[in-house]
C-alpha cells in the first residue's frame, strides 16, 4: 500500500561508499540571496506560470493552528506546500508563505493575541521527500513579510510553543538533520522574540527532539520526546537508547529525563514518541516500539503455508508437501504461472532450487512491507507527572503503524475529557476510556495516513485532521467528515503530456496515485455541482511514472512504488500487471521507489523498465528480456531498496543507444541494445543519486546528467553535459544556487535551451548551461521533481512536490537565440485573433463584459521605458507605455482605439463607422495591423 521502511536485510555484496559532506547553513543562506538576485534580474522574470491544479487529492499536512476564539480562522502548514490561511472555515484558503525562500514546513504556531506567526521549516517526518528547512521564520504582518529568526542548521523543526502570556517567549523542538549528524538539534528557547536563543536540552548529534507539549494551564510544565534516528539512502534506523521522555518545570529552561525506571520502555528498541498533555500531571505518550514481539504473540491464522515455513525446510520435507497447499501458496503470493507444485518439486529434486528460494523469491522491498513483527504502536499514560508510566491497553494496536511508525507518531487528548484520546497512524483511532479500547474514525472521504490533529479545547467532537490527502473537518468526533481541499498542494513525483491536440497531462503523486486531466481543465468548484472532477484517478498507491502509446492514447503505462507497473487500456477499462519477474533461484530484482520506465520512440511496442538490471519488452510488457547484468554497485546492506536504476534514456537518433543511471551513482551506456555496456560515470562525483540522464535530441553524441546528494544532506547542484557519449563531462551547474537537482530537460526546438528543476525551484539556460536564469514568476520556491514539454502546444509543464502542476507558454522563448539577444528590441510572434460581436458585451447586468486581449511578447536588451504602438496602415490607432525589463516582456493590448486613434482612423477611413460596444469601448475592426515596439516591428490580424 505505501511507505518506506522495510525491516529486512538484503543478501547482496557490500561496497564501500565515500561519505559526502553536508552542505553548511551558511552556504544555503548565501545561495538564497543569490537566487533572489537572479530572480530580480532574470531574462524570464516576466514569463508567468499558471497553476493548473489538481486540488482534489491535496498533499501531506504537517500542522494546523486554529484560533480558539474563532474556530473558523486557522492556518494549515503543508509538508512541502507552504502555509495557507482561511477565515471562512476552510471554504477557501490564501497562501501566505509564497514570498519566503522555502515552502517546507515542520510545525507552525500562532500567537492569536498579537497575530505573530512562527513557522518551523523542514518537515518533522523522516520520509523519502522530507525536505530540509532553513530555520525558523516569523511574521508579524499576517504573512506579508517573513524574517528568519535563526536555527538555520536545524533542517527539521518538530514543535513550536509560544507562551500565551508573553509572545516573546518561545520554546522550539528541533529534530535536526535527516541524513547526517549535526549539533543544532534539541530544545531551544528565546525570551526576546527570536533575537537570541539558548539550547536548553541536547542529547547528542544523532538524537533530536520530535515532540514538545505543554500543560494547557501552566506554561512552566512541559514534556519533550527525544528521538534517536539515522537515515541513509539504503537504511533507516528509527530507534535507540537515547529516545526518551523529558520534563521541564521552568518553562523549558532545564530538563529532567522521566522515562527511565518508570515503566516506560528503555533501550535500543525505543522509537519515535508523541506526547499529549491533559494537565500538569496527566500525560499520554504514543510509542513506536521497535522491540520484537514475544514468541507466540503473532500466530498464523491457519495451517496455510507462509514464506517463513520454507526458510528452514529440507528438500525431503518439501517433496512430501501436498501439491494443493503448495499451489495455494504460489497463487496467493503472485508466482508466475510456470511455477506450480509439480514443476517446482522437480526443480528441487534435481537441485536447481532449494525450498528456501521460495521465500527469497518474495523478499523484495514491497513484499516485505508488512512483514515485521515488532510491537509497533503502544500508548502509555502517567498521572503523576512522569514518575511512573503504564501502558493503557493489553492488546497490540495492529494496523496502526505497520512497519513504518517513524512516519507517524502524533497523539492528542480532548481537554474536555481526560479519557478521550486520538492516535494518528493508518488509520486514525480514538478511545473514550483512556486508551483501553479503540475504534477507527477513518471514513470513505478521509485519506488513510494521518499527520496532524487539532482538537477543540472548548468543545468535544470538533476536530481538524491533517493527513496525506489534505484536510478534514468533523463536528461529531469523526463520525462524519468534510474535506477542505481548496489549495493546489499536490506532491508530484512525475508528469507526462500526451500528443493529442487538446493534450492531457498525467502525473504520479506521493501516496495519492496517478491522475489525468486535459491540460486546459478548469480547476474550480464547478465539479461539486456536476459531480465530475476534471482530474481522474487511474492508479492508487504512490503514483509513479507514466508513458502513453502515441498510436493509441488510451494505452497508458503507469503504476505505484517499487516497480509495480501496469498497462492500462482506458477505453476498455482494463489493466494488465507487467512487472518483470526474476527466475526462481535467482536473487530478486531490486526496484527503486520511483522505478523508471520508458516507451521507445522508435517502436511503441517496446518498453524499458529498470530494476537493478535493465529489462526490455518487445510486446507492450507482456514478456520481458533482461538486457544487462547488474548496472549498480550491487546494493548495500540495509532495509531500504538500494542499488537500483533511477533513469532511462534512449537516443532518438538510434534504436538501442541507451543510457541508464542508478541511485548509487553509476551511469552506463549501451550502443547495441544491451549487447555490451560501458560505464561512463567514473569521472563524475561518486556515490550520488543519478536523478536524470538524458540523451540529446539535437546531437547524437550529446548527453546530460544530473546527480543528487540530498540523501547525504549535500545540496550541491551537480549538472553535467557530454558531447562524446559520456567519455568526458563538462560541469554546467556551478552557477546555480545551492539546491539538489532533480531533473534536466532539453528544449526540443532550440538546442541551446535547457530547463532545470531543483529542490527549491526552476531555472532556464539559453546557452547550454553556461549561465542560468531563475524561472519563477508565479512559481514559489518549491521542489520541482519533473518537467515535460508538449511540443505542439509549446507548453512547459512543471511537476512540483508540494504545489501541484504549473504551465507556461515557451513558444517565444524557443526562438531566443544569439541573433535575438543581440538586438535592441525584438518582437516575438503575435497571435492573430478572430473578431467577435460579443466584444464589450455582457450576457446580463450581473456579469462583467467580455473584453478581448492579445499579448505582445517582446525582448529588450536593457531596462527602459518602451512605447508600444499599434498601426492600421499608416494610422496609429493606439499606444501604450511600458516599463520594459531586460529580457522577455509582455504588453497586453485590449484591441481598442484610443480617442486620438479613433479620430485618425475615421478621418482616414471615412466609409467605415466605428460604433461603441455595450461597455463603451471602441474596438478595432477586422484587418491587418502593425505593432511597433521601440525600433522593432511585427504584424497581427483581426480576422
Amino acid at each position: 500500500m505505501k511507505k518506506f521502511t522495510f525491516f529486512f536485510f538484503l543478501s547482496i555484496t557490500f561496497f564501500g561508499f565515500g561519505q559526502q559532506n553536508p552542505t553548511s547553513a551558511s552556504k544555503v543562506a548565501e545561495s538564497l540571496k543569490t537566487k533572489e538576485n537572479l530572480a530580480q534580474n532574470s531574462l524570464v522574470k516576466n514569463v508567468s506560470f499558471t497553476n493548473i491544479g489538481p486540488t482534489v487529492m491535496s498533499g501531506r499536512v504537517a500542522d494546523v493552528a486554529v484560533n480558539p476564539n474563532n474556530t473558523t480562522e486557522f492556518y494549515v502548514g503543508y509538508a512541502s506546500g507552504g502555509l495557507w490561511y482561511t477565515n471562512n472555515n476552510g471554504t477557501t484558503f490564501t497562501p501566505v508563505l509564497d514570498n519566503s525562500p522555502t515552502q517546507n514546513i515542520g510545525d507552525i504556531s500562532v500567537d492569536w493575541n498579537s497575530g505573530s506567526i512562527w513557522v518551523g521549516t523542514g518537515e518533522k517526518n523522516s520520509s523519502r521527500s522530507s525536505y530540509a528547512g532553513i530555520g525558523v521564520l516569523k511574521s508579524t504582518d499576517q504573512g506579508k513579510t517573513w524574517q528568519n529568526m535563526g536555527l538555520t542548521d536545524s533542517h527539521h523543526v518538530s514543535r513550536i510553543l509560544i507562551n500565551p502570556n508573553n509572545t516573546d517567549e518561545v520554546v522550539i523542538g528541533v529534530i535536526g538533520h535527516l541524513y547526517s549528524s549535526n549539533a543544532e538539534r534539541g530544545i531551544f528557547k528565546t525570551t526576546d522574540g527570536g533575537k537570541t536563543w539558548s539550547k536548553s536540552l541536547f542529547i547528542n548529534n544523532d538524537t533530536g527532539i520530535i515532540d514538545v507539549a505543554v500543560a494547557p494551564e501552566n506554561f512552566n510544565i512541559m514534556y519533550a520526546a527525544s528521538w534517536e534516528r539515522e537515515r541513509k539512502a539504503w537504511n533507516f534506523d528509527g530507534d535507540g537508547s537515547n529516545s526518551a521522555i523529558y520534563k521541564s518545570i521552568d518553562a523549558g529552561n532545564t530538563w529532567l529525563k522521566v522515562s527511565d525506571n518508570s515503566g516506560f520502555p528503555t533501550g535500543n528498541g525505543v522509537g519515535r514518541i508523541g506526547l499529549a498533555v491533559f494537565n500538569e500531571n496527566t500525560v499520554y505518550a504514543l510509542h513506536d516500539s521497535q522491540f520484537r514481539r514475544p514468541k507466540g504473540a503473532a500466530k498464523k491464522p491457519s495451517d496455510a503455508l507462509t514464506k517463513e515455513d520454507f526458510k528452514t525446510m529440507s528438500n525431503a520435507e518439501f517433496l512430501n508437501l501436498d501439491d494443493k497447499k503448495i499451489n495455494t501458496f504460489l497463487k496467493n503470493n503472485g508466482f508466475q504461472e510456470k511455477y506450480r507444485a509439480e514443476n517446482v518439486k522437480q526443480m528441487v529434486r534435481v537441485g536447481t532450487v532449494k525450498p528456501a528460494d521460495l521465500a527469497s523469491y518474495l523478499e523484495d522491498a514491497n513484499a516485505m512491507l508488512f512483514d515485521t513483527q515488532v510491537i509497533g504502536a503502544e500508548v502509555f499514560k502517567t498521572t503523576n507527572g512522569g514518575k511512573s508510566w503504564k501502558k493503557t491497553h493489553d492488546n497490540f494496536l495492529d494496523g496502526v503503524y505497520s512497519s513504518y511508525g517513524y512516519y507517524f507518531g502524533e497523539i492528542r487528548v480532548d481537554l474536555q475529557d481526560e479519557n478521550g484520546i486520538y492516535v494518528l497512524g493508518v488509520p486514525i483511532i480514538k478511545s473514550k476510556d483512556g486508551g483501553k479500547t479503540f475504534t477507527s474514525i477513518s471514513k470513505e472521504n478521509v485519506h488513510s495516513d494521518h499527520q496532524a490533529l487539532w482538537v477543540n479545547p472548548k468543545k468535544s467532537g470538533h476536530i481538524l485532521n491533517g493527513n496525506d490527502g489534505g484536510l478534514n473537518l468533523s463536528y461529531d468526533d469523526g463520525e462524519n467528515w468534510t474535506k477542505l481541499n481548496d489549495p493546489a498542494v499536490g506532491q508530484f513525483y512525475s508528469v507526462y503530456a500526451d500528443t493529442q491536440k487538446n493534450y492531457k497531462v498525467y502525473g504520479g503523486l506521493q501516496d495519492n496515485g496517478v491522475w489525468v486531466a486535459s491540460n486546459n481543465a478548469r480547476v474550480d468548484k464547478r465539479w461539486l455541482q456536476s459531480g465530475q472532477n476534471p482530474y481522474e484517478s487511474i492508479m492508487g498507491g504512490d503514483g509513479m511514472q507514466v508513458q502513453v502509446d502515441e498510436r493509441n492514447q488510451n494505452i497508458v503505462y503507469t503504476g505505484y512504488q517499487f516497480g509495480n507497473y501496469f498497462r492500462i487500456d482506458r477505453e476498455k477499462g482494463n489493466q494488465v500487471y507487467i512487472q518483470p519477474k526474476h527466475t526462481l533461484g535467482e536473487s530478486p530484482y531490486r526496484f527503486n521507489w520511483q522505478t523508471p520506465i520508458l516507451l521507445s520512440k522508435h517502436n511503441q511496442d517496446i518498453l524499458y523498465l529498470g530494476g537493478n538490471k535493465l529489462h526490455r519488452s518487445l510486446n507492450q510488457g507482456d514478456d520481458w528480456e533482461t538486457i544487462s547484468d547488474d548496472l549498480t554497485t550491487g546494493g548495500k546492506k540495509g532495509n531500504v531498496a538500494y542499488g537500483t536504476l533511477t533513469s532511462i534514456s534512449e537516443s532518438p537518433f538510434q534504436f538501442g543507444l541507451l543510457y541508464v543511471g542508478s541511485d548509487d551513482g553509476y551511469i552506463n551506456l549501451t550502443k547495441n541494445g544491451g549487447g555490451t555496456w560501458t560505464r561512463v560515470s567514473n569521472n563524475l562525483p561518486q556515490n550520488l543519486w543519478v536523478s536524470r540522464v538524458i540523451a540529446s535530441a539535437h546531437k547524437k553524441e550529446r548527453v546530460y546528467a544530473t546527480l543528487n546528494g540530498y540523501r547525504f544532506d549535500d545540496f550541491t547542484p551537480y549538472v553535467y553535459m557530454s558531447n562524446d557519449y559520456g567519455q568526458t563531462w563538462t560541469n554546467i551547474g556551478e552557477s546555480i544556487p545551492t539546491s539538489a537537482v532533480n531533473v534536466i530537460k532539453e528544449d526540443p526546438e532550440n538546442e541551446n535551451i535547457l530547463y532545470l528543476g531543483t529542490d527549491n525551484g526552476l531555472y532556464i539556460s539559453f546557452n547550454q548551461g553556461k549561465s542560468w536564469e531563475a524561472f519563477s514568476n508565479n512559481l514559489p520556491n518549491v521542489a520541482v521533481h519533473d518537467l515535460v514539454i508538449q511540443p505542439t502546444a509549446k507548453h512547459l509543464i512543471v511537476a512540483t512536490h508540494g504545489r501541484s502542476l504549473y504551465k507556461a507558454d515557451i513558444s517565444a522563448l524557443q526562438t531566443m537565440n544569439a541573433d535575438v539577444i543581440s538586438k535592441s528590441t525584438h518582437i516575438f510572434k503575435v497571435n492573430n485573433i478572430r473578431k467577435n460581436r460579443n466584444w464589450g458585451r455582457s450576457w446580463s447586468q450581473w456579469r462583467t463584459a467580455y473584453e478581448p486581449e492579445i499579448t505582445i511578447p517582446f525582448y529588450s536588451n536593457s531596462n527602459r521605458k518602451s512605447t508600444v504602438s499599434i498601426y492600421h496602415n499608416d494610422v496609429k490607432v493606439n499606444e501604450m507605455q511600458i516599463d520594459a525589463a531586460k529580457g522577455y516582456n509582455e504588453a497586453n493590448f485590449d484591441l481598442t482605439f484610443s480617442k486620438k486613434g479613433l479620430k485618425s482612423f475615421e478621418k482616414a477611413n471615412k466609409k467605415t463607422k466605428i460604433r461603441a460596444a455595450q461597455n463603451g469601448a471602441n474596438y478595432l475592426p477586422k484587418g491587418k495591423y502593425t505593432i511597433k515596439v521601440n525600433d522593432a516591428t511585427s504584424k497581427f490580424e483581426i480576422k
